[in-house]
Order: structure tokens, then C-alpha cells, then sequence
């Protein structure tokens, strides 16, 4: 697998697992796992956009 692919499937899982901790840690209030869900979820896009980055060089 191209890691660009590689970063763009990784990076839309860890923005699914974040967006869960976040609406998890709402509805438990507990800011600590909202807070880290939110953290989770912004380091996805930025892997995400990493991917892509890295299959427009790759061309």
C-alpha cells in the first residue's frame, strides 16, 4: 500500500475514533475524553492531509 493511501485511511480512522470519544465524553461529562476525542480527531485530518500531500508529489 502507498503510504500516501496508507495516511489518508489512517487518518479518516483516528477521526472516527476521535468524533466517538468526543460525543462519549459529552454525554458521560468527562471533559478529559471530549477533550482527547477533539485532539484525536484534528490529529486525524492533519494525517489526512498528509496523505494527500503526499499523492499529489507522488504524481
Amino acid at each position: 500500500m502507498k503510504s500516501s493511501t496508507k495516511d489518508k485511511t489512517e487518518g479518516k480512522m483516528h477521526q472516527v475514533k476521535g468524533k466517538i470519544k468526543e460525543i462519549v465524553g459529552k454525554i458521560a461529562k468527562k471533559r478529559d475524553l471530549e477533550a482527547e476525542g477533539k485532539v484525536e480527531n484534528l490529529e486525524g485530518k492533519v494525517q489526512e492531509k498528509i496523505g494527500q500531500i503526499e499523492e499529489v508529489v507522488e504524481q
